[in-house]
């Protein structure tokens, strides 16, 4: 495997200016699909709001007075209407609202997949010379996926700050930006097109280079 890989390097108009080199240690990783599997697990699992919540029998209101005595009438003894057994009752074993779905994969599994997860989307990956936005207007924006043929949805790394891109992409259904240090695994195998600049594509490299 070659120790470089060739990228061409487009304006925002679209135009090929030049080629840039990369390393095939980060473009160039033989995929490697559980790990892959294990860290999309790992940000879903992360993502979960885990608020759901069931009332127990103390927490549901009414059922404080017996509702018929004890013996004499043939049903069964009946201490409450809202035992778990009856309709409308306590739940027993529902969510608290506390629990915690969070798990963790270790840094060196997780940089593994994130450099699998990059050379699989190599051939979906578009770089630009520099993003150059002197106003807020979504149009411009949209201009320029369109001139990069970025279709579908679209994923566009930031590796410095640039609030104009960002306001001009918010209006976009299928775009969203995001700064390079926030990438998943989940993100790139959701996303149709990645679009970085020069300048991100090498913190990308250097980052999972420096991993080793």
């Amino acid at each position: 495997m070659a120790n470089k890989i060739k990228l061409d390097v487009y304006s925002q108009a679209g135009e090929k200016v030049s080629t840039v080199e990369v390393s095939s240690y980060v473009f160039g990783q033989k995929e490697n699909v559980q790990v892959m599997h294990d860290a999309v697990v790992v940000y879903q699992a992360n993502m979960r709001q885990d608020t759901a919540k069931t009332k127990k029998r103390d927490e549901v209101s009414g059922g404080g007075k017996k509702p018929w005595r004890q013996k004499g009438t043939g049903r069964a003894r009946a201490g409450s209407s809202r035992s778990p057994i009856w309709v409308g009752g306590g739940t027993v074993f529902g969510p608290t609202g506390v629990q915690n779905h969070t798990i963790k994969q270790n840094r060196k599994e997780h940089n593994l997949a994130l450099r699998c997860a990059y050379s699989a989307k190599v051939k979906d990956l578009i770089v630009v010379d520099e993003f150059k936005f002197s106003e807020k207007k979504t149009k411009n924006v949209v201009k320029m996926l369109k001139d990069l043929k970025a279709d579908g949805k679209v994923l566009i790394v930031l590796s410095e700050e640039n609030d104009n891109l960002v306001y001009s992409a918010s209006n976009i259904a299928t775009a969203c930006v995001t700064p390079v240090n926030n990438v998943s695994v989940y993100d790139l195998m959701y996303f149709n097109k990645v679009v970085m600049d020069k300048a991100t594509l090498k913190v990308v490299e250097n980052s999972l280079e420096e991993a080793k």
